[in-house]
């Protein structure tokens, strides 16, 4: 039997996923989360075998509970189930040792193979999100993600160079570099066009 917790903000589409799977032989749902936080609590003290988790999630993203699982080394797989067919998400998908990414309107036959091959060591991932993610690569070095990231929360140069123990003028440089790259204007659209593509 496998053992299954459903990570997804959305009530009725938790409800309608885990009602088609309950309709499995060898599925079990014990478990449903309505954002990130709620499901690593749940990973941890109810140990499914598998975790369908949805990306965008209040509190917790379904990559920052990957991205935790991975850390804290939970022995729980995780497939991703999103309507996002960003490059930048499953690049970090793959990184935080996701094992399945799909788009949620797959037929359901295809989502129960999916898992059933996923818990014998195999990996899944909808062809579409794969020649999307080809497309574009993220051309952000880590610093500058690290430098756009804390720029998100409104902090300016110099607390950024505060916080990352760098000078003001290394901080503008990775700024400046990140806005070429992006070709943005300012650091709000430079922001909005990496967190769109999933790159932060």
């Amino acid at each position: 039997m496998i053992r299954i917790l459903i990570a997804e903000d959305q009530r009725m589409l938790r409800g309608a996923l885990a009602s088609l799977l309950d309709l499995e032989d060898d599925f079990e749902v014990i478990g449903e989360a309505g954002n990130g936080e709620e499901a690593l609590k749940q990973i941890a003290s109810l140990q499914p075998d598998l975790c369908l988790m949805d990306i965008e999630m209040p509190v917790m993203s379904g990559l920052d509970v990957a991205e935790r699982i991975q850390q804290f080394g939970l022995p729980c797989r995780i497939i991703i189930l999103t309507t996002f067919a960003r490059p930048g998400f499953l690049e970090r998908a793959i990184q935080a040792g996701v094992q399945g990414y799909l788009l949620k309107d797959e037929p359901s036959d295809r989502l129960a193979g999916a898992i059933r091959r996923v818990m014998d060591g195999g990996r899944e991932v909808s062809p579409e999100l794969v020649f999307g993610a080809a497309k574009e690569t993220n051309p952000l070095t880590e610093r500058e993600k690290e430098v756009l990231k804390l720029a998100a929360t409104g902090m300016n140069a110099n607390h950024i160079a505060a916080s990352l123990h760098l000078s003001y003028g290394t901080v503008r440089n990775y700024l400046s570099e990140a806005f070429n790259k992006l070709d943005a204007k300012n650091r709000i659209e430079a922001v909005s066009i990496a967190e769109e593509k999933g790159w932060l």
